[in-house]
Parts: C-alpha cells; structure tokens; sequence
C-alpha cells in the first residue's frame, strides 16, 4: 500500500500525488467524488457523466485530454442531453448525502 502525504492549502484544496493518479488514471478534468466512510476515511472516485461520451469526441480537435474541459463537453451536448447529464450527476450526489 502506497501511502503519501500533502498539506490542505488555506482555501480547501490538495493536489493528488502524481504517483496516485497516475496508477488510478485520473485525468484533467474527471469528474471525483468523495464519500466519507463510518471510519472517517474518505474513498475517491472517478465518476462517468455519460455513456456514449466517445460519440463527441470527434468534435473536438488535438489530445481530447488536455485540451478539452468539461464545460466545453457539457457545451457540446443538446439541451437535453444537458438535462439528462444534471439530473444523472443530481441523483448521485443525493444518494451520497444520505450516507
């Protein structure tokens, strides 16, 4: 086990060691949520926004991963698929607040 230590900066944020996203694969801009377990560890995920996010790639010009955010993907998507995208993020984050 891989055990790593970093400061929380004045305004809440931590950078995740390069070593940790890069055996987990975390990427510019994923979408992460953090659920706080009985023991007051906390899990970090990578979540999936979309099914068929790879239909939209080929919008977008250069390395998808760098240069890409995720407000220009959400940008990409109809007015529907946006409603479909908030309401699925919405749920989830509900069920987490009941945990």
């Amino acid at each position: 086990m891989m055990k790593l230590y970093r400061f929380l900066g004045k305004r809440g944020r931590i950078t995740i060691p390069y070593e940790i996203r890069q055996q987990i694969g975390f990427r510019y801009n994923d979408v992460l949520s953090f659920t706080k377990l009985d023991d007051n560890s906390v899990v970090v995920c990578k979540e999936k926004i979309c099914d068929n996010c790879n239909e939209y790639l080929d919008e977008f010009e250069g390395d998808f991963e760098e240069n890409i955010t995720l407000e220009d993907f959400l940008d990409s998507l109809s007015e529907e698929e946006q409603r479909d995208a908030l309401v699925h993020l919405s749920l989830l984050w509900a069920e987490k607040q009941k945990h």
